[in-house]
């Protein structure tokens, strides 16, 4: 297959990827039990996801008592401590996900992953669901350095560049996602099935999808779309 108007296609992990909140769920409940504050209902985790570990639980102690300091400091090593132990207990990929990598890995798309999640835990949670194999590079959120994970640029250039450059396009399912893609300056596709902080219209992302089967024929109407608009003259959104 040929004439595929990326080179590189990236993606988020957790609600993108891969259905993690059974296990992040069970982490952060975990934590929240050992500082005496109730747990979370399964349902409430899926909206705290995409920024972090930290960031997910600071939510979590929000919605069950409030935000203080010290909790945090005592109840964030014990989530990192069991999620690090669990990892991947009751994670699944997302429907019709194989099918999609095997289409993009045939047209010779290379694959990547750019999570908020630590990179030890990213690069430990595809292996052991066993897709580690299909992606040249696993960017976390602490690969590039404090303040350098989306929705900064540098991560997705950092994917970009392992990947050995080329036109890229980014899949993700939170606002992290598509600002870090439109600040590398590289088109974005908002998967409505994820971790949704707000409706998926309200991301700004260049296309949505609603399931796998539909990713790549949207890449390449995106990247037919965008290349109509730079012929133009115009520059691309």
């Amino acid at each position: 297959m040929t004439d595929f108007p990326f080179d590189i296609v990236g993606f988020d992990l957790d609600g993108t990827l891969l259905d993690t909140s059974a296990d992040l769920l069970a982490a952060t409940n975990h934590a929240l039990a050992l500082v005496d504050r109730p747990t979370l209902a399964p349902d409430r985790i899926r909206t705290m996801i995409g920024g972090g570990a930290k960031n997910m639980l600071k939510h979590g102690l929000e919605e069950s008592g409030g935000y203080d300091q010290d909790v945090m400091g005592r109840a964030y090593p014990a989530l990192l401590e069991f999620y690090g132990e669990n990892l991947s207990h009751g994670t699944v990929p997302f429907a019709g996900l194989t099918e999609a990598l095997d289409d993009l890995e045939a047209r010779g798309v290379k694959l990547a992953i750019v999570t908020n999640k630590f990179e030890q835990f990213a690069t430990r949670l595809v292996r052991e669901v066993g897709i580690d194999h299909r992606f040249a590079c696993v960017i976390g959120g602490d690969t590039m350095g404090r303040g350098n994970a989306k929705p900064a640029a540098a991560p997705i250039h950092e994917m970009i560049a392992r990947c050995g450059g080329g036109r890229a396009a980014f899949v993700g399912d939170s606002i992290y996602d598509i600002m870090a893609a439109k600040n590398a300056g590289i088109p974005s596709i908002a998967v409505s099935f994820g971790f949704l902080m707000q409706p998926v219209a309200e991301l700004g992302a260049d296309a949505v999808i609603d399931g796998y089967g539909e990713l790549v024929p949207t890449l390449i109407r995106l990247g037919d779309s965008l290349s109509a608009t730079s012929s133009t003259g115009a520059a691309p959104a």
